[in-house]
C-alpha cells in the first residue's frame, strides 16, 4: 500500500496547511508529513495569500493526490465517515459546506491584515474597519452555529471540517488580541484545547526563523 504523505508549509504561517493537517487529525488519518522549503514557489503562494486554492496542502493516500483544502476535507469525509467531519443531518450538513465555502472564499480583508503568526502576540492591535466587518462576521458565524447546535463546537459535541477551517482564524484573534464576547473566547479556547491544536503551536513555536516577514505583501 502507498505511503500517506500530507504536504504542507510553515506551522507557524500556513492557515492553508493547518486546516487540511488538522481536518487530516480530525479523521483519525495516519500520514507522513512533507514540509516544503520557505524557498518553495508553493510555500510563497501561501504566504503571500495569492489564493486560497493550490497545491499546499495536498493529499497522498492509496495512490490518489488530492489538493485545495476543501477538497481534502471532502475527500476525508468520504473515506472516514466514522470521524463524522460533517454532520449526519442533511440540513446542518448544508449548513456547515455553506460556511466553510464562506470560509475558503472570504474574508481577504481579514486574511490580509491580521496574517497567521503563532509566535507573535501584538497587544491591542489596531483593526481597521474592512478586517473588522470580516471579524464581525465570523463571530456572526460562530454564535450562531454554537446556539443551533448546543456547542462546545460549531456542530455539536465533536469537532469537524468546519472548526478545521475555522482554526486559523482562533490563532489570529489570539496573536492579535481580538475582543470577543464570552461565548466566542470559549469557543477558542476549546479549539486551542484540541491535542492536535497544542501539536501544532508547539512545533509552530519551534519552527526555524526562515520566513523574513517584510518580504511578505501582507
Amino acid at each position: 500500500m502507498a505511503k500517506t504523505v500530507l504536504t504542507i508549509s510553515s506551522k507557524n504561517y500556513g492557515a492553508w496547511s493547518l486546516r487540511g493537517w488538522l481536518t487530516a487529525k480530525l479523521a483519525g488519518l495516519h500520514f507522513t508529513e512533507e514540509v516544503i522549503s520557505a524557498d518553495d514557489p508553493a510555500m510563497k503562494a501561501e504566504m503571500l495569500l495569492l489564493s486560497s486554492s493550490m497545491l499546499v496542502p495536498s493529499l497522498q493516500h492509496n495512490g490518489i493526490k488530492v489538493w485545495d483544502t476543501l477538497a481534502i476535507a471532502e475527500y476525508l469525509n468520504e473515506i472516514k465517515p466514522k470521524a463524522q467531519l460533517l454532520p449526519a443531518d442533511a440540513r446542518a450538513r448544508a449548513h456547515c459546506r455553506a460556511i466553510c465555502g464562506e470560509m475558503h472564499s472570504g474574508f481577504a480583508s481579514l486574511r490580509a491584515s491580521l496574517p497567521m503568526n503563532i509566535k507573535a502576540h501584538f497587544p491591542k492591535f489596531k483593526i481597521w474597519s474592512r478586517a473588522q466587518s470580516d471579524i464581525d462576521r465570523v463571530l456572526t458565524i460562530w454564535s450562531e452555529c454554537l446556539a443551533t447546535y448546543g456547542g462546545p463546537y460549531l456542530f455539536g459535541s465533536k469537532p469537524g471540517m468546519a472548526d478545521a477551517m475555522f482554526a486559523p482564524v482562533v490563532t489570529r484573534f489570539l496573536t492579535y488580541d481580538v475582543r470577543l464576547d464570552a461565548t466566542c473566547t470559549t469557543y477558542c479556547k476549546q479549539i486551542m484545547a484540541l491535542p492536535a491544536m497544542q501539536e501544532w503551536v508547539d512545533a509552530a513555536r519551534n519552527e526555524p526563523d526562515e520566513i523574513d516577514e517584510l518580504d511578505a505583501e501582507f
